[in-house]
């Protein structure tokens, strides 16, 4: 009926698991609560980590079909509950080393990573990772009587490996696939290549030995940018020579060119490039980056141009000449005979 509160419930166990189960009892219930689950034999306790409508979201994303066989919450866990599940925690370490030693005395090719005990010590989970199929009857048989419990072991990828054991990122944070990633996805070397990180495997790769999570984190920002950014298949060609392309800058809309014989690289802007290689295709090569007239096409000055820097020089020079004269003309005229007392000319 709507209006109802949707209710199937998340719970989360040890190592980040996650199942979801039924409140058909309608419990109040508050994200962190510890509960009592069903299991397939006996019980088990987990805490509530998501309710309401967000569950019907995750349901429906993981494609988890919810019927009358899904199982159910049977209560709030009590002090008693919790101190019983306090006491299988602590059974995990101890089986841990124990079943190391019987792995090692079988020559098992197998990595245990991880023991947990259900609640009610009834079960016991051994999460182990290996490169090849192992037959571990004979290690069932002898765990089974070491620990006087169900034994069941269960195969876990490197991912989920470094999720239970957890640890520090390159980042300086608590690995995310041992916080808060539960979904693995496909992670391609391309994802680094659209993001200009070099393909160094010991930089690229995680604790668990996989390419980082992360690498996925900003793929589809990086993607994006680059819808405007040309694929450039062979180099540019321009007077100074071969221009290779070196680095992108994909948010600054920059391409880095250098020359084959220089160390020097060049920024040009997006469509500065497109202007060049679509001379190119022409036949045409420009003179550089900046100037993209070729040399043989520029154009040629005018005679009255080349003339014009002589006719000023002329006109210079006559205007000089023509005042050195006026002052030797004026210097001759005002020397005159004046006529003396005695009548003689001086």
């Amino acid at each position: 009926m709507p209006g109802l509160k949707y209710d199937v419930v998340e719970v989360k166990f040890k190592g980040g698991r996650k199942e979801y189960y039924r409140n058909v009892h309608q419990l109040d219930l508050t994200t962190g609560d510890y509960v009592v689950v069903e299991m397939q034999s006996g019980f088990h306790i987990g805490a509530v980590s998501l309710q309401g409508e967000l569950v019907r979201i995750q349901v429906k994303k993981r494609g988890v079909k919810i019927n009358d066989d899904t199982k159910v919450i049977h209560r709030i866990a009590t002090p008693k509950d919790l101190e019983r599940h306090d006491q299988s925690i602590l059974r995990d370490l101890p089986a841990l080393y124990r079943s190391r030693e019987i792995i090692r005395e079988l020559k098992l090719n197998m990595k245990l990573s991880d023991v947990e005990f259900q609640s009610d010590n009834t079960k016991a989970t051994f999460y182990y990772s290996s490169e090849e199929r192992v037959d571990f009857r004979e290690l069932i048989k002898m765990l089974a009587s070491e620990f006087k419990a169900r034994i069941e072991m269960r195969q876990i990828s490197l991912r989920q490996e470094a999720g239970r054991l957890g640890g520090i990122g390159s980042c300086g944070r608590e690995l995310c696939c041992s916080t808060w990633l539960t979904d693995f996805k496909n992670i391609a070397t391309s994802a680094a290549r659209y993001q200009n990180l070099s393909l160094n495997p010991a930089k690229l790769s995680g604790q668990c030995g996989r390419l980082k999570c992360c690498l996925n984190y900003e793929l589809d920002t990086y993607m994006d940018a680059l819808r405007d950014i040309p694929t450039i298949e062979k180099p540019l060609e321009t007077q100074k020579g071969r221009a290779y392309l070196q680095k992108t800058d994909i948010f600054r809309k920059l391409m880095w060119f250098g020359y084959g014989t220089e160390s020097t690289w060049y920024p040009l802007p997006i469509e500065r490039v497109l202007e060049i290689a679509e001379l190119n295709k022409k036949g045409v090569v420009p003179e550089s980056f900046d100037v993209l007239t070729p040399i043989g096409e520029k154009e040629s000055p005018t005679a009255a141009a080349l003339n014009s820097d002589l006719q000023k020089l002329d006109a210079k020079y006559a205007t000089r000449s023509a005042k050195k004269k006026k002052k030797k003309s004026k210097g001759a005229g005002d020397k005159v005979l004046k006529p003396a007392p005695n009548g003689k000319a001086q």
